[in-house]
């Protein structure tokens, strides 16, 4: 008789006696065969369950971004807003305008006001005549006493450029320099680390050359001598923008950005030189109380941006800011 772990009787079949080897192997074999098929199983449910869950990521999440490449250190994309100051009428408010320390120019195709900045008197003014060298004025800059503005023979073809510059003072006309047949229509200038910078601009309608639409649109830099460095083009996401129209003004700003408006569009767009390659890259987009065309830092102001509303002849005076810590 044999007694198992919990106290039951019972009787050993006459068959299988304890003390024969046989028997014993054949109880092992079966006890390891048991283990040996619950672990299995438990490896199969474990498949079964976990499987799903390393081929799909649940939804809505994802695999972590590669950090953006960020060397100025700005806001969070669309943190930032050109917040509108003020805004006055003139109706030369056609295509641009241009800031000093103490006056605004207010700049049209063959037009020029001078305005004081803070009573906005008309101090002076200058006009070139209809069908004269003169056709189509867009973004201008001052420096040193000049008003540098971007010209063009907008909207004939081919395309004619030049740099018309005057005395900022009295707006007489006092230089020109002369790109002639260009590619491109020059429609903003800046000045940065000891160079000119000058937009070209590519139109799909009115005013464009067969084969070259937006997209041809570039950014050059230029030495003193107006001889080409290097260019860049603008980025799909950006020329998808423009919306058949192109690339109207840019500014440098202080951060390194270039600040860049389309034709008509309440937007401004910061980009930077890429580390490689030929096309700009977007950093954000601003959005703006102008609409398109020329637009200005005031160098007396950090973060003071000009720029119009041409269909309003208005000028508008607007501050880049960011959002305060803990705010909306």
């Amino acid at each position: 008789m044999l007694r198992d772990g919990r106290g039951v009787v019972g009787h050993t079949p006459a068959a299988v006696h304890r003390d024969q080897p046989g028997a014993r192997r054949s109880r092992r074999w079966g006890t390891r065969t048991a283990r040996l098929g619950g672990a299995l199983a438990t490896l199969l449910l474990l498949a079964v369950v976990l499987l799903p869950l390393v081929v799909s990521s649940p939804p809505g999440r994802a695999e972590p971004a590669a950090e953006a490449r960020d060397p100025v250190h700005l806001p969070s994309a669309a943190a930032r807003q050109l917040r509108e100051l003020r805004r006055f009428p003139s109706s030369a408010a056609r295509q641009a305008v241009a800031v000093d320390g103490t006056h605004v120019y207010v700049i049209a195709n063959h037009r020029i006001e001078k305005l004081e900045k803070r009573s906005l008197r008309k101090v002076a003014e200058w006009s070139g005549p209809d069908g004269g060298p003169v056709v189509h004025l867009n973004s201008g800059i001052v420096i040193d006493g000049r008003l540098y503005c971007a010209h063009s023979n907008y909207p004939g073809v081919p395309m004619l450029s030049s740099i018309e510059i005057f005395d900022a003072s009295s707006l007489e006309p006092v230089d020109s320099h002369s790109f002639g047949f260009s590619d491109g229509s020059a429609t903003w200038i800046d000045r940065r680390d000891g160079h000119w910078w000058v937009g070209f601009a590519h139109y799909a309608g009115r005013g464009g050359e067969p084969g070259k639409g937006p997209e041809w649109t570039r950014v050059v830099k230029l030495d003193d001598a107006w001889r080409r460095v290097a260019s860049w083009a603008f980025p799909p996401e950006v020329v998808e923008r423009f919306a058949g129209y192109s690339n109207s003004g840019a500014v440098w700003g202080s951060d390194g950005l270039l600040y860049a408006t389309g034709h008509d569009a309440r937007e401004v767009y910061a980009l930077r030189l890429p580390a490689s390659g030929s096309v700009l890259e977007l950093v954000e987009v601003l959005t703006a109380p102008m609409a398109g065309q020329g637009i200005a830092w005031d160098p007396s102001v950090p973060g003071r941006l000009y720029g119009i509303v041409k269909k309003e002849r208005m000028v508008v005076e607007a501050e880049l800011v960011a959002p305060r810590a803990g705010g909306p």
